[in-house]
Formats: C-alpha cells, structure tokens, sequence
C-alpha cells in the first residue's frame, strides 16, 4: 500500500507557503544579543495575545515549560501537577534533572485538576510537609484526549491559590480558544506564565513561546542561556511564527471537525474501548484497548499512521495536512479491520 495518513502528531504539520515566503525575506539579528527585530515582534504579538506583559521565543514547547519551572521554583520545592501532563510524563523527567524539583501528583484522567485535591496538597505545608512553590496545568490536555479547560473551572482554581504562581501549558492554547471561544487572553489570565507551541497545529516549523511578567521573562532568557536555547539570526524562523499567529488560528476549527468524525470511527470500530465521541472537543482522539501497540502496528501497515502515549492508549491527531479525504479513507481501513488477537 503505498497511500498514508499521518496522524501520529500535529508537529509533523509542513510550513505553508506564506510561511516560507516570509521566512525568505525576514529582517534579522543576533538574538543572542537581543538584535533581532522580526524575533521581538512575534514575542511583542505573542505577549499581547496571553494578556502577558512578555514573552521570550524558544526553541520548543519542552524547554518552555522547563524555563518556567526554573523560573517559579528553587530546588527541593513541590509542583503539583496532573499524573498525565506532559511535563511530568513526556519530557524525560526534566524537571528533576533541570531543576532539582518533585512532583505532587492528582488525577487529571479528564484533562482538569481537582480544586480539592490541589488545596488538599497545598495544606499540607502546615503539617511540615515540603511548600509547594507552583502549580502546572495543560491546557490542552494531551493524553486526556485533547481536553479543554472550562474557564470557570481555571479561574476557581486560581481563586483558591491566591497568590500560589500558575504555570499554564499551553502547547495547544490556541486548540483550546478555539474549542471554548475564549480568548486566549482569557484563557490565560489565571496563570503566571504561559507557553503556546508554534510547529504542531499552527504549522510553523520550529518553536514555542513563554510569556509572563517582564522581570521573570527577564530570568527566563537567562535559562534559555543555560539550557541552550539561546538563538542567533532566529528571525528566520520567527517570521514563520508571525504568519502562523495570524493566519493560522482559525483554521484549527477544521481539525476539531475532522477529529469529531474521526473519534465517531474509532467508537464504531472498537466499540469495546467505550470511547465516547462526543468528548473530543478539540483535535486528538485518545482511548484506552488492550491490544493498543497492536492496533497501531496493523494500522500502520494499512496506511493509517498512528502512535500509542502509554502501553494500551492509541492517539490519533489530525491537523492541516489531513483532508476530509483522509478521514474517509481512514475510515474505509477500520471499517475492515480487527486486531489479531
């Protein structure tokens, strides 16, 4: 079979053509040195979009979110964060490496945190247990299927924290804005800094953006130093990023159409997985099956590209390289097709 449809990821979306035109002409500087124009301004848009005050571009989401914990944190302090967010179980336990911190970890099996269960932790400090010094939450929820965050939801929790910093990782904020109608101002506003990626639905092809107040995103060019992440003439790949901003933003509405059918498939398909279609609000289908790595390998061989994210989860994720004709021949494949058991 020499047809595929890739839904592994949204990051393998392709630079459009804007993109690259505008990459070829951009304006540049060292932004080592802070010289580079075309990087200041998708941070100045980035910054404005979130409600923030600033933001510094980065290499990827994964650094993003490690430069906030080293920013909100010192060594030995607590985040309490969901079992499944990406910063606990996707980034190669970074945050112990990087920054010397533990987790205090809550159910996040539908995407949101227990205010409760959050509180409960953050008590704990009167018992002489270990002061919790930040709070991580993803916004999408990857693992849980693409989940939006309900705003009321948010600002609650960021009502019972008070002045307790609020991390938001935000790598599909824009997925969420759109699902919810809110803005991504809004979105933000309950959080301390908050980080968006360029390169998956948005379709740039490398980066990621951290925003907060001007002084922490002062000490977060410091990280990115430490950690790498400073640039030179990245005004190349921030003028992609400027395009994606502004042009890319609302066509995420498409993906959530294509991943609704998509999931409709999926519960037809394997009805014994209990995946409920009306859940996918935004562009990830994600369920739990026992023969999950087998599924993926059959798939695979059949043309339709899809991964596992834990031993019996299956994720499919469309975005702007997959058309309503991808689905139908999607489609087509499940429709014939059962695991070998």
């Amino acid at each position: 079979m020499t047809r595929h449809v890739d839904l592994r990821s949204d990051t393998v979306t392709q630079p459009t053509r804007a993109m690259r035109e505008a990459m070829a002409s951009a304006v540049v500087g060292d932004d080592g040195f802070g010289d580079d124009p075309t990087v200041h301004a998708l941070e100045q848009r980035f910054a404005e979009m979130v409600g923030k005050e600033a933001a510094v571009f980065v290499p990827s989401g994964v650094m993003a979110n490690q430069i906030a914990v080293r920013i909100l944190t010192r060594p030995g302090d607590v985040i309490i964060a969901g079992k499944g967010q990406h910063v606990v179980s996707f980034e190669m336990g970074a945050s112990a490496r990087n920054a010397s911190v533990q987790f205090a970890l809550v159910d996040d099996a539908r995407g949101e945190l227990n205010v409760d269960e959050v509180m409960d932790i953050v008590d704990a400090e009167q018992d002489h247990q270990v002061a919790v010094s930040m709070v991580a939450l993803e916004n999408t929820h990857m693992s849980a299927g693409g989940a939006p965050w309900d705003l009321e939801h948010l600002n609650a929790l960021a009502r019972a924290l008070g002045d307790k910093p609020i991390h938001m990782d935000g790598a599909r904020l824009f997925n969420a804005s759109i699902a919810t109608g809110e803005s991504p101002r809004d979105i933000a506003a309950c959080s301390t800094t908050v980080m968006a990626c360029l390169s998956k639905g948005l379709c740039a092809p490398v980066g990621s953006l951290l925003a907060g107040p001007a002084g922490l995103m002062t000490d977060a060019r410091v990280e990115r130093k430490r950690l790498g992440g400073a640039m030179r003439q990245v005004g190349i790949l921030a003028a992609a990023g400027l395009v994606a901003l502004e042009s890319m933003v609302e066509r995420l509405a498409e993906d959530h159409v294509r991943a609704r059918k998509l999931g409709e498939l999926v519960a037809s398909a394997f009805p014994e997985s209990e995946y409920d279609p009306t859940r996918c609000r935004t562009n990830i289908v994600a369920f739990d099956h026992p023969q999950a790595r087998q599924i993926v390998f059959e798939l695979t061989q059949r043309g339709v590209w899809c991964g596992t994210i834990a031993p019996r989860r299956v994720r499919f994720v469309t975005h702007a390289g997959v058309s309503d004709d991808d689905i139908d021949f999607v489609g087509e494949v499940l429709t014939h097709f059962t695991p070998a058991s």
